[in-house]
């Protein structure tokens, strides 16, 4: 079975996961940045990052704005013919950030991963698989 899921998604654009994936993009890009989700869109994938079925696994869809960076515009002294404000490339990826905005979200949980689920033309949207340490169902048994 995670054979076919993952085969449909080398090409997620074509055949039926590009028409429902479309819709679903429709519905999230009115919805919240960080949302909590009940189970992994990609199952396949959020099993081989290490997602299991049962309780202080999370999955986290983060909604991220594409594009170059911007830098802050200089307020006072001399002013530069040329700004050097926009064209910035980040520092860190896109992947990254939705990582660290989950985090920043659920202080409490530790990311374990994460992979790309999705993009349009202005945002991209990841799922972050998040474990809550403490859990009894999650901590590490005492030999």
């Amino acid at each position: 079975m995670y054979r076919y899921m993952s085969e449909a998604w080398k090409k997620p654009r074509e055949g039926y996961l590009g028409e429902a994936l479309r819709q679903m993009a429709i519905r999230w890009r009115r919805g919240p940045s960080i949302a909590r989700v009940e189970r992994p869109t990609r199952l396949d994938r959020a099993r081989r990052l290490g997602y299991k079925a049962k309780q202080g696994f999370v999955v986290v869809r983060v909604k991220v704005r594409k594009g170059g960076a911007r830098k802050l515009r200089p307020r006072s002294g001399r002013r530069q013919k040329a700004l050097g404000v926009t064209k910035y490339t980040r520092a860190i990826s896109l992947k990254g950030i939705a990582e660290g905005r989950a985090s920043k979200k659920y202080p409490n949980l530790k990311v374990l991963n994460s992979y790309w689920l999705w993009e349009d033309g202005v945002h991209a949207w990841y799922e972050v698989i998040m474990i809550d340490e403490h859990h009894p169902a999650v901590a590490p048994r005492p030999s």
